[in-house]
């Protein structure tokens, strides 16, 4: 169903100058204002403020129009193509709120920096960032990273696995701002690690020991590397991670999800690692979906290990903004390619939270973890996909956005939890994270996860899914479609399917 929004028959064509409104005539503003003026070639045309002190009348020699709460009707009675928030200092529930009404108004919203060097050097036109997916959420970003955590980094020998992803190469620059004395970036993809080596050194000369091509379905390949560079701190982001494809080929989500993680983990413990961190989903919390039970099946793998000189714990994440294949990036590309936009359900919802989060709760489980816990951070009220849709596309300018309802594929949920019925919620020494410790894991699980990787090695499909329900409490196999024919793939170009 498209988006309908009203939009002034007067207002600029394309190549002209967009008539602009500034939000806040403080000393932001104004110098914003006195920026645009001078340089045409931004193509912004300031024509006023808005600002809640009513004595101001005119500011850079252009009037106050009115107070914040005018906002709507001034965007249309001015024929506004950008509204410009020049408040740094609002307060992110506010400017949400704000950022909606402007662009369901039919603007495009811009805002500049929160932070105070902007304001200290003047909030020039050059600091304009365009609205971000994340400051839709209307909610504060959560700083997780305490002073405790840079000191175990620090002087550390770190090993990152999925290191070219993108939590994986978030990981790696945060973590070698805090000076360990190795950092080993691990990855299959030798195109990611190029790409990584690029962004963090400004090289990509391949030429480097920490950087480490591998697969950690490989298990003698895994301990030859542990032997070797004996880390001491593991953060483990590698993963398949894409529902709808594990539900496909659940094998590879148990070489990869289950597997993978036993190869690391009992390689850390072998070889005196002093800590574990596997980077885990939401979607292991009540698991509907191949990828929720493999990663419910690391969890516990790794809490198996409790107890032992490894300390490990995992942390779930929910729906990570920017981050490679996420729900955002999709819709950024679909919009950005004017495409209809796709969503499985009207009611569909989901947890968000930013890359610095994620990473941020990564690093604060390393220090926090003590008996295989696994670490969730609070992360408000879930967020509706079509809510999100229809303000983001109004926010970069996309007012008839077609929005097109999929329906739930296998496996998927309308909604997510962050901890089963079974698991309590526990407090920790951060106020917005969490833990649980969840249900032990069967006596049995040895043994179950033998059969399990040897249904994998056979590609045999229904077999796993048998034990992944066997093993994974509350999970039951959805139903799966057979692989696409030739004909599917190719048309009927072929008489007979291969």
């Amino acid at each position: 169903m498209p988006l309908t929004h009203w939009r002034s028959r007067h207002r600029t064509s394309p190549g002209m100058a967009a008539r602009t409104l500034i939000v806040g005539a403080g000393d932001a503003g104004r110098t914003l204002a006195h920026d645009l003026q001078q340089t045409p070639s931004y193509g912004l045309i300031p024509i006023g403020f808005l600002d809640d002190d009513v004595r101001k009348r005119h500011v850079a020699r252009l009037p106050v129009l009115g107070r914040l709460a005018q906002l709507t009707d001034l965007v249309r009675a001015e024929a506004v193509d950008v509204v410009i928030v020049a408040i740094p200092s609002l307060p992110p529930v506010e400017l949400a709120a704000l950022l909606r009404e402007a662009s369901l108004s039919g603007a495009r919203v811009r805002y500049l920096p929160t932070f105070h060097a902007a304001v200290q050097r003047g909030s020039r036109a050059a600091d304009l960032y365009e609205v971000s997916p994340a400051t839709l959420l209307g909610r504060d970003e959560i700083n997780v990273v305490r002073t405790v955590t840079p000191t175990l980094i620090r002087g550390r020998r770190v090993l990152v696995t999925g290191a070219g992803g993108s939590i994986g190469s978030e990981l790696c620059r945060q973590v070698r701002a805090y000076r360990p004395e190795a950092l080993f970036m691990l990855d299959h993809d030798e195109s990611n690690l190029h790409r990584l080596q690029l962004e963090i050194t400004g090289e990509a000369l391949l030429d480097a020991d920490e950087l480490i091509v591998a697969d950690i379905r490989d298990r003698a390949r895994v301990d030859q590397l542990f032997a070797t560079l004996r880390p001491e701190i593991v953060f483990h982001a590698a993963a398949h991670k894409h529902l709808p494809l594990l539900e496909r080929h659940p094998c590879e989500g148990v070489k990869t999800n289950v597997q993978g993680t036993q190869h690391l983990i009992d390689a850390a413990a072998a070889h005196g690692a002093h800590r574990f961190v596997l980077i885990s989903t939401d979607k292991a919390a009540a698991p509907t979906s191949v990828l929720g039970a493999t990663k419910r099946l690391a969890e516990l793998v790794v809490r198996g290990h409790a107890g032992n000189s490894t300390v490990a714990g995992s942390v779930r994440f929910g729906n990570v903004l920017g981050s490679r294949g996420s729900f955002l990036d999709v819709l950024a590309h679909q919009i950005a390619a004017h495409e209809p936009v796709t969503i499985t359900d009207p009611d569909a919802d989901r947890f968000f939270m930013t890359v610095e989060e994620a990473v941020g709760l990564v690093l604060e489980a390393a220090g926090m973890a003590e008996t295989g816990e696994t670490f969730v951070l609070d992360m408000g009220d879930p967020v509706r996909l079509r809510s999100l849709v229809e303000t983001y596309a109004a926010q970069v300018g996309e007012h008839d956005v077609e929005i097109r309802f999929t329906g739930l594929r296998p496996g998927e949920k309308l909604s997510e939890v962050l901890f089963s019925a079974s698991e309590q919620r526990i407090p920790t020494g951060h106020p917005r994270v969490f833990a649980t410790r969840g249900e032990p894991a069967p006596p049995d699980l040895d043994a179950g996860l033998g059969e399990l990787y040897e249904a994998a090695e056979r590609n045999d499909n229904d077999a796993v899914g048998d034990w992944l329900a066997k093993l994974v409490p509350g999970y039951r196999p959805a139903a799966r479609g057979r692989p696409p024919s030739a004909r599917a793939l190719f048309g009927t170009l072929y008489p007979d399917d291969f």
